[in-house]
């Protein structure tokens, strides 16, 4: 009796565990963005090409004078891999006027913009009226 209970007790669960797990990969999703040329992340090379973007859950050290959730680190995902990261600033959409010139990219979109001077990528995404801000330095 109970193998009986226990069998489709332990399938439930380990079926919840791998659901939450994706639930929470993606709500650390950011979005989908094309780099059309290589860059320099977290002092690696970043070949171009598609992304997926993720929130990072490792910490990130605290910069006197900033709130601890200024600051995440943001994965460049392709088949599952990551690939690279970088820090992204976290501004809220109150804000993101205030420290950004241009369009945000739509909720739940990113978008990519060559700078002036063709020296650094931005990489915008907005998540949820949060916006990540990614500056990545061109070349390899």
């Amino acid at each position: 009796m109970t193998r009986k209970v226990f069998l489709p007790v332990l399938v439930v669960a380990i079926a919840a565990g791998f659901w939450m797990q994706d639930a929470s990969a993606q709500s650390n999703a950011l979005g989908t963005v094309r780099l059309s040329r290589a860059v320099m992340a977290d002092g690696k090379a970043l070949p171009a090409g598609n992304y997926s973007l993720r929130v990072s859950t490792a910490p990130v050290a605290g910069v006197v004078g900033q709130a601890s959730d200024s600051a995440q680190w943001v994965e460049f995902v392709q088949s599952g891999d990551v690939k690279g990261r970088e820090l992204a600033t976290v501004v809220a959409s109150a804000d993101v006027k205030g420290v950004v010139d241009g369009t945000p990219p739509a909720a739940g979109s990113a978008k990519v913009e060559l700078l002036r001077g063709g020296e650094y990528l931005r990489v915008w995404a907005n998540h949820d009226g949060t916006h990540y801000l990614i500056h990545l330095v061109v070349g390899s």
